[in-house]
């Protein structure tokens, strides 16, 4: 489990990208340090979780923010975004069941209007980490059937407007939805959902004398090569079907055409093959035999969209799946996922299932991606 979570630390931190300067002469800008305090309500999905609800949650972040100036053409294709990381504190308002949650993740914040200008809406999109200070005990709190253990994926997206204030400070009220969940690497996990208004300051501290650099030209090398593409990649997790019981696998492979819309959209169709001991378990349970060749398998067909931001992309799929001998999650399955691809042409994947917006498993893989 340790090296799963390595390895999803390490996918998030390629949010992280070093900006450098731009065409003709540049100064780099300073950091930026930013508070903002939200609150809000917790989306009761299941009736199940509405016990939980004492309160109205308050999120209390710390973002440190740096620019990006426009050297790259992912910069410009995605209006010159702002590049951090967030620690946040998230009170429940259920300090028995709930407790506190622990956040700290990176983020890009994309601008959503080209024309740089005094008020622009901005949209962040954040994966990192949280710490549950009082998960599911069998013994000792019963009730939190939303969150099984201490440490969660954290997905966060926020949508703000910035008002300038003065050439330094700058006011940044919004929305936000938050989501918690280990991905039911350890049951309950039915997650925790946060609908939350925020309010920001933007402090900007410059460095006192900015440097000034002259670049010939835009680093283009994320520039897709063709408007065409065929991916396939592999991937396995885990999942947990009862409270305290031995860890379930889960693989799957995965054939999808890709086409490139520009470089910062992308829309795929293909076919997934699943392999879960899960549903296994199912079958054994409804069939009352082991099952063999065909009958261990499900497959569903996948179409999805991409937001691409550089080399990371960002994609959102949802599946049906037309072969399923006993249909125990339902037929629609979905999956949030990052991808990294490499400049030749290898691709790092890891991926958040779900079926009906409850989670399944996190899985991680590796792929291949060829142009035509």
């Amino acid at each position: 489990m340790r090296v799963l979570f390595k390895i999803a630390i390490y996918t998030q931190l390629l949010f992280c990208f070093v900006s450098s300067a731009q065409n003709g002469i540049t100064a780099y800008p300073g950091w930026y340090i930013k508070p903002v305090v939200q609150t809000g309500i917790i989306l009761v999905h299941r009736n199940t979780i509405g016990h939980l609800v004492k309160g109205y949650p308050t999120i209390y972040e710390l973002n440190f923010v740096k620019p990006t100036i426009g050297n790259k053409l992912w910069h410009i294709e995605n209006n010159k975004p702002d590049l951090g990381i967030t620690t946040q504190v998230i009170d429940f308002r259920n300090p028995q069941e709930l407790g506190f949650g622990y956040v700290i993740a990176p983020f890009i914040e994309i601008p959503l209007n080209k024309r740089e200008k005094s008020s622009r809406v901005i949209m962040r999109v954040c994966w990192g980490l949280s710490y549950f200070t009082k998960p599911f005990d069998v013994f000792t709190n019963q009730k939190n059937i939303a969150i099984g253990s201490h440490v969660n994926q954290y997905v966060q997206f926020k949508w703000f407007w910035q008002l300038p204030i003065s050439k330094n400070l700058r006011l940044e009220p919004g929305f936000n939805f938050s989501h918690l969940s280990n991905g039911r690497t350890r049951n309950p996990n039915l997650g925790l959902n946060l609908l939350t208004l925020n309010l920001g300051m933007n402090i900007n501290f410059k460095p006192s004398k900015l440097k000034s650099i002259a670049i010939a030209a835009v680093d283009s090398n994320t520039k897709v090569k063709s408007k065409n593409e065929l991916f396939l990649y592999a991937a396995a997790g885990f999942n947990q079907r009862e409270i305290n019981q031995q860890h379930l696998y889960s693989y799957s492979v995965n054939f999808l055409y890709q086409r490139n819309v520009r470089n910062t959209h992308k829309w795929s169709a293909g076919v997934s093959l699943f392999a879960d001991q899960n549903y296994l378990n199912d079958y054994k349970a409804i069939n009352n035999n082991e099952g063999n060749g065909l009958n261990m398998l499900r497959a569903a067909v996948m179409v999805g969209y991409s937001y691409n931001i550089g080399r990371l992309s960002i994609p959102l799929e949802t599946g049906y799946y037309f072969y399923d001998k006993v249909g125990p999650d339902g037929r629609i399955t979905s999956k949030l996922s990052l991808r990294y691809y490499a400049k030749n042409g290898l691709v790092v994947h890891m991926g958040l299932r779900t079926h009906f917006a409850v989670a399944y498993n996190f899985e991680y893989g590796l792929g291949y991606k060829l142009n035509f």
